[in-house]
């Protein structure tokens, strides 16, 4: 056992939405010691990593939990990798060993030098399809501050009926979705990546299974807002992040689930996932607006120093922050200042310590020495009546260094020119 595995109720259960396969507490416990058994015979895994590459999402749980059990630290990644992502991700961690679908496979020890991070349980995979994948590593301690964070925030009887529709791989999914709840004791509906056929039922799913609580991205509800009616009971809360939120598909969410507790989330996973969320207000577009922390402090970093308030790239310190990047100091000593860690985000901090994100500090556009953030195009873009999904961003040019670029994407059955929507920008 571990201290974070202790610290679930055995109140809690899953269920796969696919298959229809449940498991409560007990039932629960009984597959993590029979799969930590397998894999203490199979696998050199105390203080080792471990992969974890594995498309059932009950079987991914206990084969965490079962990893975690053994003392070993666990390395989600997508299943179904190809062979040269899987022998980028064996060589950055130095794993011992694979776990997939169907295969537990120890691999040949790994003898190069790694900065190795203490107290390490987790390292989640944030890129590697087409280069060298970074890792972002947490303890069993920061991982539990970021689980009582949420699920004071959200409320464990909010989270008695959850839905996880992303993927374990990720830490919205995995962490805010998965654990938050089982950490409450509460039930979880799995549905990793829903197909086009699965959001046609999204709606009649959520009334079904009384759904109180699900996490979600944007593009997830430009399909179901498409093909599925409405639930016909509303869940109690639903949180969107991951990329922007429009103010026109923030008001569409709203009126499709039935609530007004649907919470544009700001989060990432070097901080375990969310850092903070808010509700749309009333009387503006609101775009961007994330609310305070939970659990933590922000700043804004610009001109070389922190600042309390005004405008800047968003810093956070937060109990739930990540050991660092594995095997990466310099990376992860880049990404910290005085404490407090560099997200990348551009914001606006006030002084009541809600945010409001404008963009990402590398989708800058430099157009003649101003300064334009592409996500502020794709705002201003996705207002217009006939845009659907709209995304700026910067090309050369001999003069002013970049122009100004957007692709748009129209509703069906909607019509507009070039000119009138530069018009319409102006």
């Amino acid at each position: 056992t571990t201290p974070l595995l202790d610290a679930l109720p055995n109140t809690l259960s899953l269920t796969s939405v696919r298959t229809g396969e449940a498991l409560d507490y007990e039932q629960l416990v009984e597959r993590v010691a029979a799969e930590q058994a397998k894999i203490k015979h199979s696998l050199d895994i105390a203080n080792n990593r471990i992969v974890i590459g594995i498309a059932d999402p009950i079987a991914c749980l206990v084969a965490l939990f079962a990893v975690w059990a053994s003392k070993g630290c666990a390395v989600l990644v997508t299943p179904g990798l190809a062979q040269d992502e899987k022998a980028r991700v064996i060589s950055k961690v130095g794993a011992s060993g694979w776990i997939s679908d169907d295969t537990l496979m120890a691999l040949a020890p790994d003898k190069s030098p790694h900065n190795a991070l203490p107290d390490a349980a987790l390292i989640l995979m944030t890129s590697g399809t087409t280069g060298i994948p970074k890792g972002v590593t947490h303890s069993l301690a920061t991982l539990q501050a970021r689980l009582t964070e949420n699920v004071k925030e959200i409320g464990p009887e909010t989270l008695r009926n959850t839905l996880c529709a992303l993927p374990l791989f990720f830490g919205r999914g995995l962490i805010g979705n998965c654990l938050a709840a089982l950490y409450a004791g509460q039930n979880v509906h799995l549905w990793p990546t829903p197909t086009m056929q699965d959001y046609a039922q999204f709606g009649t799913e959520i009334g079904q299974r009384n759904i109180t609580f699900l996490s979600s991205v944007p593009s997830m509800w430009r399909m179901i807002l498409q093909l599925s009616a409405p639930p016909k009971q509303s869940p109690e809360r639903v949180h969107v992040g991951s990329a922007p939120l429009s103010g026109p598909l923030w008001d569409k969410i709203i009126a499709w689930t039935g609530t007004p507790q649907v919470f544009n989330t700001f989060g990432m996973t070097e901080t375990a996932n969310w850092i903070s969320g808010g509700r749309k207000p009333a009387n503006s577009q609101a775009e961007g607006f994330v609310g305070a922390p939970w659990g933590g402090t922000f700043r804004v970093y610009r001109d070389g120093a922190l600042h309390d308030t005004g405008r800047g790239e968003i810093a956070v310190r937060s109990p739930s922050m990540m050991l660092g990047l594995w095997d990466a100091p310099d990376q992860t000593a880049a990404l910290m200042k005085d404490g407090f860690m560099l997200t990348g985000d551009i914001g606006n901090l006030s002084s009541d310590q809600t945010v409001c994100l404008v963009g990402r500090n590398k989708h800058e556009i430099n157009r003649g020495g101003v300064k334009v953030l592409a996500e502020e195009i794709d705002m201003l873009l996705e207002r217009h009546p006939a845009i659907e999904e709209a995304c700026g961003f910067g090309i050369p040019d001999e003069i002013a260094g970049e122009l100004v670029e957007a692709a748009v994407k129209l509703h069906s059955n909607t019509e507009t020119t070039l000119a009138a929507l530069i018009v319409w920008c102006r």
